[in-house]
């Protein structure tokens, strides 16, 4: 298996790097069976998941992670779980948001995609 931490970093560089720049752009990264969590809202396959995200209500979003942690999924393939944290910026807003989400991500051709997607905002007390 090829180092996970490796294949971990550069997903999630790829991912907030398209988030923030063409959201339309991670269609790609999905399929009909992927499922995102978002806020709690579930929403199933690659279309679905590109129509939630290019409708979220803000124009201009920046992200940056804080943590990334890795691990293998499965003993038999070498699909990936992923955990992230960070800061995002929305719009133009002073204060930053912390969020966390989570990745299955699954081998496919000499690439990976997304199975599972859960993402939350962390709202401190």
């Amino acid at each position: 298996m090829a180092d996970i931490n490796s294949i971990a970093k550069q997903f999630t560089e790829f991912y907030y790097s398209t988030f923030d720049t063409n959201r339309a752009g991670l269609q790609s990264l999905y399929r009909d069976a992927s499922m995102l969590s978002f806020e709690g809202q579930p929403t199933q396959g690659a279309a679905a998941i590109a129509e939630k995200l290019t409708s979220l209500p803000f124009q201009r979003v920046q992200h940056k992670i804080t943590t990334l942690d890795a691990q293998p999924s499965s003993p038999t393939i070498a699909s990936l779980i992923v955990s992230v944290t960070g800061l995002l910026l929305v719009d133009d807003g002073e204060n930053p948001l912390q969020f966390s989400q989570v990745f299955q991500l699954i081998p496919e051709g000499g690439s990976y995609y997304v199975l599972n997607d859960i993402f939350r905002l962390n709202y401190g007390a």
